[in-house]
């Protein structure tokens, strides 16, 4: 991912979480709020709910993937945290693109 870093901070989560918008699909949630840095900086959670280890990380993956495919859409300057929900385990990967852009738009984040 050329133009994004990731956010790593338990606080920087937790402060999206509470001032951030939000939306929720089937197989996502996204939070964003814009920054004062320029860069946009991305999370991706995934609960334990999901499943073991492997689950959890291959889900993990497929989102990173979807969103470094899509990164040249979404406006640079904003925190993103992406939250996996328990029907991404079985998402086909052009569902988890689609709804990801159809999200970022939603919210004000996709060009």
């Amino acid at each position: 991912m050329r133009h994004t870093v990731s956010l790593k901070q338990n606080r920087e989560f937790r402060s999206l979480y509470a001032r951030g918008k939000n939306t929720a699909g089937v197989y996502l949630a996204i939070y964003a709020r814009r920054n004062r840095f320029g860069v946009t900086r991305l999370g991706i959670t995934a609960s334990t709910k999901l499943g073991n280890a492997v689950v959890r990380n291959r889900v993990r993956r497929r989102i990173k993937e979807a969103y470094r495919l899509q990164e040249d859409r979404f406006a640079k300057g904003f925190d993103l945290v992406i939250v996996a929900r328990s029907r991404a385990i079985e998402a086909d990967f052009t569902a988890l693109k689609s709804e990801m852009l159809r999200m970022g738009t939603k919210l004000g984040v996709c060009l």
